[in-house]
């Protein structure tokens, strides 16, 4: 009797893992998105809120960037395909990380610099391979926002609200866009899925 209520136990966290997960499939796509953009958000909240050291959450947020971008140039190193990957919104990282690469250097050169330095050089690598070697795999008839529709308007906002700091102008500007850029550089991917209507693992 014992050993049953033990089974019992034990596999009622699995009936909720699997209850959870069939709840989640029966949503619609953009209801699943925005649960994962809700959830992102309290997240972040929490941790901003939780600790004290907010340079310590941007470079943890860095490190994790830098991370999943290795992990993506793994899948494609191992798969041999970019399929479901936009490279547009490989594109705008590249941008926004160039532009807080050179911000950084001008601005304040610290452990960001370095850690931006590597997500850049990763995310160039990874644009090579989904240009070159796997480009017969690159779904570019479904990857089809138009980068300028998401650049333009990031420049615009920065030219209106950019940070108050003792630096030029410029430097301001351009790290204010950087910051929007990043914050928009997801759309081109969030678009692609929504007309394959598939989320590639890793994405």
């Amino acid at each position: 009797m014992g050993s049953w209520d033990g089974e019992v136990k034990k596999s009622h966290p699995n009936r909720l893992v699997h209850k959870t997960k069939m709840w989640l499939k029966k949503r619609s796509f953009k209801e699943r998105v925005g649960m994962a953009v809700l959830g992102c958000s309290s997240l972040v909240l929490l941790l901003w809120l939780t600790i004290e050291n907010h340079d310590h959450l941007f470079v943890t947020a860095e490190a994790v960037h830098f991370l999943g971008i290795g992990v993506l140039t793994y899948k494609l190193t191992q798969e041999k395909s970019c399929a479901g990957l936009s490279l547009r919104s490989q594109d705008l990282t590249v941008l926004f990380l160039s532009i807080r690469l050179f911000c950084s250097f001008v601005m304040e050169y610290d452990i960001h610099t370095v850690l931006d330095l590597c997500t850049l050089v990763a995310t160039l690598w990874m644009e090579y391979m989904m240009r070159v070697p796997l480009k017969s795999t690159y779904s570019d008839e479904l990857d089809t926002m138009k980068t300028h529709y998401v650049v333009i308007p990031c420049v615009v906002l920065a030219v209106i609200a950019h940070p108050g700091t003792g630096h030029l102008i410029v430097y301001r500007i351009l790290w204010a866009a950087c910051v929007y850029l990043e914050a928009v550089s997801v759309l081109p991917q969030l678009r692609m899925m929504q007309k394959a209507q598939v989320v590639e693992k890793f994405t």
